[in-house]
């Protein structure tokens, strides 16, 4: 999931709503169409992203593809591409930001805000030679200035 997200760029609310048919081996592609997101009552929902620009096909490299359908071979009948390991179900937005901190706290390594995740993907692609408009489309952003202001 966080070899994912370093090479995708999702925000966490898409990471976690992935389902495995959003997934296309042959053209290494993941189709980001929903999120779950928190209300201001604090409930969750599953919804559309927010803007049609963060509807979208994000291209990931072949190493995810294969580390993806490793993942798939421990929970074939599953729906979900990253579910819960308590429940089964999606895993809460939340959930993945604490076992984030879990993680790099047992690595010994310095808190690093989940989403810096997602700017890392940003930079790295942009220092790679990726041009901005690529990913501007790939972060789900409405345009490419956005992505150049922030990054």
């Amino acid at each position: 999931m966080f070899y994912l997200e370093l090479v995708s760029g999702l925000r966490k609310g898409e990471l976690v709503a992935l389902r495995w048919d959003d997934l296309d081996v042959q053209s290494k592609t993941i189709s980001v169409s929903r999120q779950y997101v928190r209300n201001p009552d604090g409930s969750l929902e599953l919804t559309r992203p927010k803007t049609e620009n963060s509807v979208r096909l994000v291209s990931i490299p072949q190493a995810a593809v294969d580390l993806l359908l490793q993942e798939h071979d421990h929970h074939p009948d599953n729906p979900y591409m990253f579910p819960s390991p308590l429940a089964g179900e999606m895993y809460h937005p939340d959930s993945v930001v604490n076992l984030h901190k879990k993680i790099l706290k047992d690595a010994g390594l310095e808190h690093l805000r989940f989403h810096d995740l997602r700017h890392t993907f940003a930079t790295t692609a942009l220092q790679n030679g990726v041009d901005v408009k690529t990913v501007s489309s790939m972060l789900g952003h409405f345009d490419a200035g956005f992505t150049l202001r922030t990054y």
